[in-house]
This record gives C-alpha cells, structure tokens and sequence, in this order.
C-alpha cells in the first residue's frame, strides 16, 4: 500500500522546545503563514535539525492528534524559503543567519525597502549604504555573507537528498566551499578524513546514495580504517590484525577474505602499517597493525626517552655529588617539614636521572614532594618549566609549587595542523621539565613533549597511574612504569592529615576494592535513589540547592557534576539540559543563540570538544559564556586561563555544556565539589578506575547519588583490560 501524499505546511519558526542532535527530532512551534489558525502557534514534531529561529519552511507531512499535546503536525521533511512578508522578511534577517545583520540593524533594514529587502541584498546589495548606520565595510561584509548563505543552500539541498544533516553540510561546505558537491559525489570517503564530526558511518551513508557498491575495494578500506581509528578513540595505538578484520568484517558486512586482501593492499600502499610486537603479558607475538602516526609516535617516543636517559651530558650536573643530608636540612628549613624516606628517594631520583616518574594516590604527598624538587633545583639557579595537559591542572600546578606552570599544548607552541614550534631541532630552554596529570598524556602529545626536552635536561613526569587513562590512544603513564629502564618511585604512605578526609579516605577504599564510608564523615555523602530520572532531580536538587545552602558554593563555579555515561536520563546529555534550566533559565532580555540540539546562553559553563590550533583552545578546555552578540554572528567564552575567545556561529559545534562532564572529560581538574550519579543504566561503564578518579577531583567534597547496587558494582569492577600498546616493549628493547 503507497503512501498518500502528504499535507503542505508553510510557516515561521518560532521556537525550538526540544531537540536530539543525535537523531535529530525536533518539537518546535511555528507561526502558520495562512493564519487559518487565528494567530495561534502550532506545534511540528520530526526531524527539523539544522532549521534556524526566523527561517520560513515548507513542512511536508500530516496533521495527528496526540492525547496529551492535542492537535500537532508531523514533519516528514521540510525546506527553507525566503519569507514574503515584511514582518518574515525582518524576522529572517535578525535571526541571526546573515553575518553583519542583527535584529535592530534588520529592522532598519526592512523600514527603508520594505518588501524589496531580499531583492535589493541578492542584486543590487550596494544600495544598504542607503540604510542609516551601515557603511560601507558592514555593506560588503553583509553582501558577502548573503553570497555564502545561497551557495550553502544549494549545497544543502543536495546533501538533504542524500541523507546529510544541515550541521554536516555547513561542515562539508566549509572544508570543500564550491567544491563541496564534487567531492561528496565522486570521492564520499574522504569527508570522514578531512571533515571533523563525520565518521566513516555517515560518509558510508552518502557513498551509497551516490551509488558506491557495497564491496567497493575503496569502502572496504576505508571501513578498515575507520575500524582504526575507532579502535584509538577508544584508547588502542593498534590491532592485532585478525582483531581488525573481525571488527572491520561486522562493520561493513563483507567477506573476511576480501577484507583481508584489502588490508595487504592498504599496508603496500603504506595506509596502515603491519609490525609484529611482543604481548604485554607472556611470550606470544603480536600481528599489529598501525595507522602510520601512532606508529611513528610510539618509536619516536621511545627512541627520544631512551636517548634522553643515555646521554653524557647533565644540565643538573651539580645534583651528582651532593650532600642529600645536608640539602634535606636546608628544605626543612624552607618547609618546615621533613620528607618521608619514598618522597626523598623521589626528590633524588627526579634531579639525578633524565628521565623519571612519580606516580601515587591522594594525601600521599605527590605535591609536597614536586614543590621540593622545585625548590631544590631553583635553589641551585636551574631553569625549571611546569607543564600540565589541561588549564586547570596547570593552575593548580601553578599555585602549589609558586612557579608558573603552562599547558603542555602552550609549551610546545602547537600550530594549526598540529605542528610543534618547539622539537627536536628547537628544543625547550629548561635544565628541568616537569609535567604533572601524566596520566592523561597520551602517546601523540607525549612524543610532542619529549622531542622538546633538550639533551642533558631531566624530564619528570608525575601522575597517578590508577586513575583513568588519557582520553587519546595509548597509555604513556603505565607503560613507562613498566619498563624496567625508566627509573620511577610510587609513594603509598597516606600522611595522618590526609586521613581525616572522606575524599581521600573513600579514594584509596574504592581503589583496593572495598565501599566507601559514607557515613563517617563531613565531606563525603551518600543519596541513594533507583530510577535514573530520580537520579537527575536528585542531582539538580544537590547541585543548584542543597550544596549552595549548606557549604555556601557556587553552584556554577565551585560544583561539578561527574557522569559515567553521556546517554540516558542521568547521563551528562539530559543533566546538562536540566542543570542548566535550574542555573541558567531563558530571560527574555537576554540575547540566546540555538545550534543543533544545543542553546547557549550567557552564563553558560562550556567545554571544548576538540583541538582548535588558530583559537588556542583544545579539548577538554573548559570556560563561561560571556557574550552573544547577533549583529556579529559570534559567541565569546572565558577560558579557565582568563583568556576571551571568539566562536562564530557556525562554529558552536565545536562547544558542548559543562554542568555535566563525563569522568573522562574532567581529568587533569580539580572541583571543590564532585556530585557523582551512579545508576545501573550505567551497567557496563561502573568500573573501579572510573569511580576513583571521580572520587580524586574533588578538593573539598563528593555527593553520590544513586543506587546502592550501582555503587557496589564500580567498586567491584576491576577497569577494563590494557589496551593495545607496544611502548613498554619498544622501551624494554
């Protein structure tokens, strides 16, 4: 049985009330141009992702009836149209789409040429100089802006009919401009390289609109690839190749033996690389097979730090023959306290040795014990720089030693594309590099460090190896403890101040296994709930009321919320729309700017969702949004370093909330208050090393809300196995 034909809807876009960015439904209420609805909004369920506030669209679909909402209409697909009337005219032009035109600037606009406006921008845009206020730079800039927004909806409109999300197309549109269509064409696979947000699933999903076969050589090394570089999100710098090919056979739904053939053709054109590596346990070898930059960072990173050990000569030559009594008595004199026989061994070792780590739990005294090394070496006039993966780690670092610490992305000098002012031909100037959090480094930015360190420099890195490892590919911190060549201390005395914090206490529980005390003292808590969306009000109920009323916190600046999961009704996606309808509700005179399932307002907590070389921001950058400005097109953000950056409009895809993190996101941060929502949903994410690195960014206080079971189930949970690196064993030799 057909279809019938659907209903015509043409309208305005009043409003958006909710909308999934994953799946891109929409609720929104429209103004109907007919007017058959007495003035009255209408409400327009489906898939409107991408549609701005004040655009005019045709909505294709049906009227339903729902028993709750009543009358509404179902959207099948819609088209963006230029508005006939004066008021559409105004509205579209001061939404925001049109850079240089904001919503007063719009209304002259429209005062001065009426119904003509669309027509006067699109063929004679030089009479706008007639508008009082817009000169001539304002003038070209709105022209120009015009001249783009109609090649991205031509560009739209085809992407539309294969399947391509608004979001993706402005994306396409900016890396490829006019020949954005060409390439989606003839060569759909390299939008998954060249486009951020576009994986190999939805350049799969063009390429088969456009009529790429299912066993195209091209798809099916693309699809191995991909498998690749879905493998490194989730920590590994390789695969072993039957491993590949299984997961790559499940993604593609090929043949293996095809599969396999395509592997051998993709590694003798030097796509992958293919190199037998010992396993991390036992004495079995490994077929691995690489994406040629982690391979290269692996033996670059080790072939640096081996070279680094090895080298004759010392820029901390004075600490060989030094009295270590008489230098610990002139430090308790700075201090006033002596340093326990682990943090002395690790005071010597990190001004003797060129390479070093020092890994331990909270309370043990990890910082005591840099500030010391800090001390000892400014004493002797040494050139000491502190580094940090993340702004907050760097401030905190920072403020505990005295000593200015930078982000290991501002040490390096990272450029656009990636590249390092500082490496190997253009060494750091520093007789001592210590970088704290090492536990988030992962393989691709510590081969950028250690290429900057000089030779005859000392290299620390300090971190505890029991948190969660970096979010990138690789475990740096681990395997360098593993490797019998690198000279390392783990301190494991929790000093007796320590003991009288929950945080710490509850820290080093979860860590051996055992429940959290949680009613033995102030700072920790337990509120116990079952349901996830009891779970969420319990959680907006802590964060925006009961931590603010009792220990008198910020509940924007001082109370992070630290989800294990994005998903799900207690996950971050659903508390960050709730937190920020408690912290940051809509205010009718405040400018708000909507991108896909997102609204930004000013006020907001947001954090950065990848590396932005040309803004100096990179993932995991947190900061408030400050301003909105709708006659720019931009959105300006506070950093964490106090630094103000700017984000076009259609650049907002690179922000996200951050009422909610996930526990892998707040790495390297340290919160005075940590809330922790923990629901079974969460199953297969409750793990030891997720809890207890929850459980260590907080400085002052954690509230758990949550099931009782969900909490025994992450301490019992051992972490997830290693992941597949080979550094211990390029280190070991």
């Amino acid at each position: 049985m057909t279809q019938p034909p659907g209903a015509v809807l043409s309208c305005v876009l009043e409003r958006v009330t909710y909308a999934n960015e994953e799946t891109g439904y929409t609720i929104a209420r429209v103004a109907p141009d007919s007017g058959r609805s007495g003035g009255d909004l209408v409400t327009v369920v489906g898939p409107l992702l991408g549609a701005q506030v004040g655009e005019s669209l045709r909505l294709t679909g049906r009227w339903t009836s729902h028993p709750r909402y009543g009358r509404q209409f179902e959207v099948w697909s819609y088209a963006t149209v230029l508005p006939a009337t004066v008021q559409g005219i105004q509205r579209y032009l001061g939404s925001g789409l049109i850079k240089g035109i904001g919503p007063k600037m719009a209304e002259r606009i429209v005062d001065h040429f009426g119904v003509d406006t669309l027509r006067v921008i699109e063929e004679e845009p030089g009479r706008l100089v007639e508008v009082p206020g817009l000169g001539p730079k304002r003038t070209k800039m709105i022209g120009a802006a015009w001249e783009e927004q109609k090649i991205i909806k031509e560009v739209m409109v085809f992407l539309q009919g294969v399947g391509v999300s608004t979001s993706i197309a402005v994306r396409i549109f900016k890396q490829y401009g006019d020949d954005s269509i060409d390439v989606v064409k003839n060569q759909p696979y390299r939008l998954a390289d060249d486009v951020w947000g576009i994986g190999f699933k939805t350049a799969d999903t063009i390429a088969q609109a456009v009529g790429i076969p299912h066993d195209s050589p091209e798809r099916v090394k693309a699809g191995l690839r991909y498998t690749l570089s879905q493998a490194a999100d989730d920590g590994h710098c390789f695969l072993p190749a039957p491993n590949l090919i299984g997961d790559a056979v499940k993604i593609l739904g090929v043949a293996a033996e095809l599969t396999a053939a395509c592997l051998d053709e993709l590694a003798a054109e030097e796509g992958v690389i293919r190199e037998n590596v010992p396993a991390q346990s036992g004495d079995a070898i490994l077929p691995a097979v690489y994406l040629v930059p982690f391979h290269r960072a692996e033996l670059s990173l080790a072939g640096t730090l081996l070279g680094l050990l090895r080298t004759s000569g010392d820029r901390l030559a004075a600490f060989r023959d030094v009295d270590w009594e008489a230098a610990f008595g002139w430090l308790r004199g700075r201090t006033g306290a002596d340093l326990a026989p682990e943090q002395a061994e690790a005071v010597r070792l990190a001004l003797t040795e060129k390479v070093a780590v020092l890994t331990g739990g909270p309370g043990c005294g990890k910082s005591f014990t840099v500030r010391s090394i800090v001390a000892m070496a400014r004493a002797r006039r040494a050139k000491v720089i502190l580094a940090a993966p993340t702004g907050r780690a760097a401030k905190r670092l920072s403020e505990l030693t005295g000593h200015e610490a930078t982000t290991v992305h501002r040490l390096l000098q990272l450029r656009p594309g990636g590249d390092a002012a500082f490496d190997r031909d253009n060494p750091v100037d520093a007789d001592l590099v210590v970088v704290d959090e090492a536990s988030m480094l992962d393989l691709l930015l510590a081969n950028k460090l250690a290429k900057a360190v000089a030779p005859g420099a000392h290299l620390l890195f300090v971190g505890d190896v029991d948190q969660l490892p970096s979010v990138g590919a690789g475990e740096v911190l681990r395997d360098l403890l593993a490797a019998p060549a690198i000279p390392r201390v783990r301190l494991t005395q929790i000093f007796r101040q320590a003991q009288q914090s929950g945080v710490v206490v509850n820290a080093h529980r979860v860590n051996a296994g055992q429940q959290p005390l949680v009613r033995d003292f102030p700072d920790f808590f337990l509120f116990p709930c079952e349901e996830p969306e009891e779970i969420a009000a319990m959680t907006v109920d802590v964060v925006a009321g009961r931590i603010p009323r009792k220990f008198g916190l910020n509940p924007r600046r001082d109370v992070q919320v630290l989800t294990p999961m994005h998903g799900g009704a207690a996950g971050a996606g659903a508390l960050n729309v709730a937190l920020q309808e408690a912290l940051t509700p809509h205010r009718e005179a405040m400018p708000e700017r909507r991108y896909g399932g997102r609204v930004f307002r000013v006020g907001d907590k947001v954090t950065q969702l990848r590396n932005d070389y040309d803004k100096g921001v990179f993932n995991g950058d947190v900061g408030v949004v400050t301003g909105i400005a709708l006659d720019d097109g931009k959105l300006t953000v506070r950093t964490d370093g106090e630094e103000e950056v700017d984000y076009a409009f259609d650049e907002l895809d690179e922000l996200a909330h951050a009422y909610a993190v996930s526990i892998h996101r707040s790495q390297g941060s340290e919160y005075p208050a940590v809330v922790i929502p923990l629901a079974t949903s969460a199953w297969m994410m409750l793990q030891r090393n997720l809890l207890y690195t929850a459980i260590t960014r907080a400085k002052k206080l954690v509230v758990v809300v949550g099931s009782r079971r969900a909490l025994a189930q992450a301490v019992r949970t051992r972490g997830a196995g290693r992941r597949h690196t080979s550094l211990t064993g390029r280190l070991t030799g």
